[in-house]
């Protein structure tokens, strides 16, 4: 079963289970992948529907972020009770010391040396690592691995 079929049977369930929170988390995400298609004209494979969901958790993150500086709790729960319904369609996440051995293993294979070879790296890096680790951990595994 593509991850797209497991959302829609997921959200059949939440509205059988009259879910609303969870049920209104899985609309977003329909929708978002909706537009997407719309958009470029295309049929969604794993990769893409893991790149939206990957989007959308960053959105909630930097919503979180956002709502515990101003002091509204009631929004934070509201985010954070929708990243934890998303995150439920992302792959397993590589630890910080995998995303290390990966990007060591990528900077050897393109002989990369130095900051001037970061954004061939990171071109590498995206495609083979994209749903599997957080960018921002990649990005500064990368940093480290061409500063050393």
């Amino acid at each position: 079963m593509s991850l797209k079929d497991q959302i829609t049977e997921d959200m059949k369930a939440a509205m059988r289970a009259k879910d609303s929170e969870r049920l209104g988390t899985i609309r977003l995400l329909t929708a978002a992948m909706k537009q997407k298609e719309v958009d470029e004209r295309v049929e969604l494979d794993d990769a893409m529907v893991v790149a939206i969901v990957d989007k959308l958790v960053k959105q909630r993150k930097d919503s979180i972020e956002a709502f515990t500086k101003a002091s509204r709790q009631d929004l934070v729960d509201k985010e954070t009770a929708e990243m934890a319904v998303l995150q439920t369609y992302l792959p397993a996440r590589l630890s910080a010391d995998e995303i290390a051995a990966e990007v060591r293993a990528i900077v050897a294979e393109l002989g990369a040396k130095g900051p001037g070879d970061m954004g061939k790296v990171m071109g590498a890096v995206k495609s083979r690592l994209a749903g599997k680790a957080d960018m921002g951990q990649v990005s500064a595994a990368v940093k480290a691995a061409l500063a050393g």
